[in-house]
């Protein structure tokens, strides 16, 4: 490293004031005990609230480990400084895999096709019963959940470790991981939307979900990192180590992601409408009517027109303001079409808002946050000793 390359001159320690871990894990706890109840009042609700929730957080966990893993294997030394961010959220998916199970104990009250009598009576459900059965079902989930784990962990184990040791022979094991970390994760994480949204409706199919579900979650990953950076630099926090240059990097990638997904998702849209095969387009017939209309156009202003608009120039993407409006914007819609997505197999007619839907959000965003916090403030918020902060800190500075 040259002698005139820049330095951290920034604390690298999360500050007491900031440590939010028992905050989190007290809402979650409250939130998950008014769940517990609402089990009890209106089970099939509970299950599709949950089942919700639960897809809203583990979409961010995993979108923050391809972003991860996509960083270690291009060597990319622009998001080193805020690495360990989406490091930190992908850490914890092992942990996370335990409130899979609600899921599980719910599938007779979620799942039409576990209900063998109605599978008897229906062509189409007895083609899928080697794939939708109960006892292959639950292993997915175990492969899906140990892999994930695994992957997560790891990338966050060698990266700290790097921070220790010093040294950089560890950024080959990351990419040791990360390599084939891509291709795994890609096919697991197909086949885990196929399994928890599309079965929801297991008549349709549609052989760009799993890509749908890839895009929404990896456009929502950018507005949460930024929304947290300008968290902890409003308090003081790492204000000379993340600078313009990577706040505007974040929001180009804010910009493209956004594109990406409305691709997509019109994709998905298009192929099915033209194709006009009775099986597809019921899944978009129930979402084009009565209220789901509404929600279905709200998705498309909300989440694609407006963020496109307001970051289509280059000032926008330095803008704070315009950045914090934009961000939380879009991930208010990431859960609103997540509710959209399961819902209207539980509430055909229309949109039907419980109190569970919040409930369940906010217990699992709790525990989620709180795992967060958990690990995030034990280790120094960048990865101090890794071979591309200079790099990293260099744009800031040279910008």
């Amino acid at each position: 490293m040259a002698s005139n390359s820049p330095k951290l001159t920034d604390s690298v320690q999360l500050p007491e004031k900031m440590d939010l871990t028992k905050t989190f894990y007290g809402v979650g706890i409250a939130g998950l005990i008014a769940s517990g109840v609402g089990y009890f009042l209106n089970a099939d609700q509970f299950f599709f609230s949950y089942l919700t929730s639960f897809t809203f957080f583990i979409s961010i966990a995993l979108a923050s480990m391809v972003l991860v893993m996509f960083h270690h294997i291009t060597k990319s030394s622009w998001g080193t400084v805020i690495r360990r961010i989406p490091e930190t959220f992908q850490s914890n998916l092992l942990i996370w895999s335990l409130l899979f199970i609600p899921i599980l104990l719910g599938m007779s009250n979620l799942y039409t096709w576990t209900d063998a009598d109605y599978v008897a009576d229906d062509p189409i459900m007895l083609g899928k019963v080697p794939y939708l059965n109960i006892p292959f079902f639950v292993a997915r989930q175990f492969l899906y959940f140990a892999v994930w784990g695994y992957m997560g962990y790891r990338l966050y184990k060698i990266s700290v470790q790097m921070d220790h040791t010093r040294d950089w022979g560890l950024t080959q094991a990351l990419r040791n991981v990360s390599a084939p970390g891509i291709a795994i994760f890609a096919l697991t994480v197909a086949f885990a939307t196929f399994d928890w949204l599309m079965s929801l409706d297991a008549h349709w199919f549609s052989t760009m979900f799993p890509v749908y579900f890839f895009a929404m979650s990896f456009q929502v990953i950018f507005p949460i990192i930024i929304l947290f950076v300008f968290w902890m630099q409003k308090n003081g926090v790492l204000t000379n180590t993340i600078g313009k240059a990577h706040i505007y990097d974040l929001g180009a990638w804010f910009f493209g992601f956004t594109v990406f997904y409305a691709y997509i998702a019109f994709s998905q849209f298009l192929l099915q409408y033209y194709a006009n095969i009775p099986e597809e387009t019921l899944w978009f017939y129930f979402r084009l009517e009565g209220s789901w209309a509404y929600v279905t156009y709200m998705l498309l202003i909300g989440r694609f027109l407006i963020p496109f608009i307001l970051l289509l120039n280059r000032e926008p993407k330095h803008n704070r303001k315009i950045l914090t409006f934009v961000s939380v914007l879009v991930i208010v819609m990431h859960f609103v079409e997540m509710h959209w997505i399961v819902m209207p197999v539980l509430n055909e007619s229309g949109v039907s808002i419980s109190w569970l839907d919040f409930a369940t959000l906010i217990g699992l965003g709790g525990i989620f946050m709180g795992l967060f916090f958990q690990r995030f403030r034990k280790e120094s918020m960048v990865p101090v000793n890794d071979p591309q902060l200079a790099d990293s800190l260099d744009k800031h500075y040279h910008h």
